[in-house]
């Protein structure tokens, strides 16, 4: 398989794109997406100096005043102290040193943290902290030498042979995925190197006043490109002059032979991302529907508890006269497993996550949709686990959650619904609603005879709406009367008395014109019984436009012959400021309105004709 790494810096955030083709294929496929902003920074990898703000023994953890918004937790199974045999969970001895023995509330400690604050809690910390490089992964609290099981079993036999005797200063070390085909002067130029990253972060540990940051992990296409690139890949793209310098310089200190595969993307009409598609794909990834390339689709849905992923036939129906329905729905599982992995890696969804396989009644072909989720994971440098296909269908697995998702960092809950996806209907809020005004109306003065009160006009409409039935009924039961007034800019769930008085008074402030008035108004629909007529709207009150049929989506000025408390009655008016009549065919040719009177806004107030001047 080919690959590519993709770098693009902009102003506000830098975006790190993989890239793969399998063999034989034509184009690049986005394999997984990187994304880190200004002010929002990954603080995984970084080392502080904190304090112990409050151990609690019967989580088995204390919280960790490091400098940050929220405290850290720190488990007791990530405590190192020196020369101290700390307890493991599940492994301790009984009557062994609990975590109030190892930690005090006050007293100093070296973390790392290892799980971004995500929602409501705050970063993952430990105290076996670790520095990153190009091969390994160097532990100064830490023994002996491992090698990622990620690389094949003679491979780890080549390199543990290559690490043997290695000068670790007392610490150990993990040889990473990155280091196949390295040798041992690659891994004793990279160990004089962490030895002296060490030696600084030692340096500011003593010199610095808790809470305080004392070593910064690399910015984001350092890392990723870190961990990733090797020789397998062809090349890294960079679109920034600074950010190519700086990769370049990290290589040829970590990794001389790849130097050359690091390419400064220099042409000025088509943007990085956009030559690639990587553009479209990021686009996508708010959406909750995935399709798959027979027809079928793929649903994800997000929770704070695990993220559901449902899969569908959709218009996949089979292919030939001998389709039969197994065949169809294997095919649709087996895309779908393969789907799965893609969108796991491009969002980089983490946590519980539940696949409702469509049911198949064959285990032999339940088998071959595991054995191809399993093997479509293999590709994913994620930590994950799969259980097994239950009778429902279902497969549960785990995906190690590090940091936030490219999903998370591009949006951010609805305000309106609060991230839940569904809100009150305007018919619910009227009815909720119409208690309150029940209640207003029995606390008000006996001296008020009518209330104005603000409320979207999409929630007021179902008071005014059939007639004003409900409203009649309301202010038949209560003895008040109602006026409202309120935009589409007011939240649906918006309520407010705004003023309240005798009946004259009260009208006069709600209803904002009088007969004779002329309105610029937006005809938007047609009459509900008369086809020759029209409505227009402004902010919820009615205007019924006669003759208005033929010119809805226009924008007509029209004259107000009837004003009511809800809705008014009105004639079109034409240039010469008389009213007009509209033929059936009014509009013209190219389905534009008639020559209309241009420079009034909807909802301003004209004296009527003959009117006193002030």
């Amino acid at each position: 398989m080919k690959k590519q790494v993709l770098v693009s810096v902009d102003r506000g955030e830098t975006r790190v794109a993989l890239l793969e083709k399998e063999k034989g294929a034509r184009k690049w496929r986005v394999a997984e997406l990187y994304l880190e902003r200004r002010g929002m920074r990954s603080i995984v990898g970084n080392v502080y100096k904190g304090v112990v703000d409050n151990v609690l023994p019967g989580l088995e953890a204390a919280f960790v005043d490091f400098g940050e918004d929220k405290n850290g937790f720190l488990h007791v199974d990530e405590i190192v102290l020196p020369g101290v045999e700390t307890p493991r969970r599940g492994r301790g001895k009984e009557g062994g040193k609990k975590i109030t023995d190892l930690l005090k509330p006050g007293q100093e400690i070296v973390v790392q943290v290892v799980k971004d604050p995500l929602k409501t809690k705050g970063a993952r910390l430990s105290m076996e902290l670790t520095i990153a490089g190009r091969y390994m992964v160097y532990a100064p609290t830490g023994e002996g030498v491992g090698v990622s099981k990620r690389l094949d079993d003679r491979e780890r036999e080549r390199l543990r042979k290559e690490v043997k005797g290695l000068d670790l200063g007392g610490g150990g070390a993990i040889v990473r995925t990155a280091a196949q085909g390295a040798k041992r002067p690659d891994f004793e130029r990279e160990m004089m190197y962490l030895h002296k990253l060490y030696e600084v972060l030692e340096k500011r540990v003593e010199e610095a006043k808790a809470p305080a940051l004392v070593f910064q992990e690399a910015d984001l296409s350092v890392r990723v490109v870190r961990d990733i690139f090797s020789a397998d890949f062809e090349k890294a793209i960079v679109d920034d002059e600074k950010q190519h310098q700086r990769l370049t310089s990290f290589f040829t200190r970590t990794g001389p032979e790849l130097v050359d595969k690091i390419e400064l993307y220099a042409d000025p009409e088509t943007p990085l991302f956009e030559k690639f598609g990587v553009d479209e794909v990021i686009e996508g990834l708010l959406q909750q529907r995935v399709n798959l390339p027979s027809g079928g689709y793929l649903l994800i849905d997000y929770a704070e508890a695990l993220t559901v992923i449902d899969v569908n036939s959709g218009s996949f129906t089979g292919k030939g006269k001998n389709a039969r329905l197994e065949d169809t729905i294997l095919k649709t599982n087996l895309e779908a497993a393969e789907a799965v992995v893609n969108e796991l890696r491009l969002r980089d969804i983490g946590g519980i996550i539940v696949i409702d396989f469509i049911d198949m009644a064959r285990a032999r072909n339940r088998d071959a949709v595991l054995k191809t989720l399993r093997k479509s994971l293999e590709e994913d440098r994620t930590k994950t686990f799969t259980a097994e296909i239950s009778k429902l269908g279902l497969v549960e697995m785990t995906r190690q959650n590090v940091t936030e998702g490219v999903r998370e960092i591009m949006s951010r809950p609805c305000p309106t619904c609060d991230g839940e996806g569904v809100i009150k209907s305007e018919e619910t809020i009227a009815i909720e609603f119409e208690r309150r005004l029940r209640d207003v109306a029995k606390h008000a003065e006996p001296n008020v005879e009518a209330l104005l009160v603000q409320m979207n006009p999409r929630v007021s409409a179902q008071f005014t709406g059939d007639g004003a039935r409900v409203l009649r009924a309301l202010e038949e039961e209560t003895g008040r009367f109602f006026h409202f007034t309120g935009s589409e800019g007011l939240p649906v769930d918006h309520f407010d008395v705004v003023d309240e008085g005798t009946r004259e008074e009260v009208a006069e402030k709600a209803i904002p014109w009088r007969d004779g008035d002329e309105v610029l108004v937006q005809i938007v629909e047609p009459h509900m019984y008369n086809v020759d007529d029209a409505v227009a709207k402004i902010d919820g009150y009615v205007i019924s436009v006669s003759g208005g049929g033929p010119l809805v989506g226009s924008k007509r000025l029209v004259r107000l012959t009837e004003v009511g408390r809800t809705s008014a009655t009105a004639v079109l008016l034409g240039d010469d400021g008389e009213p007009v009549e509209v033929a059936a065919d009014a509009s013209t040719e190219d389905g534009d309105a008639p020559k209309r009177r241009r420079g009034r806004r909807g909802g301003r107030r004209r004296k009527p004709a003959g009117a006193p001047s002030e």
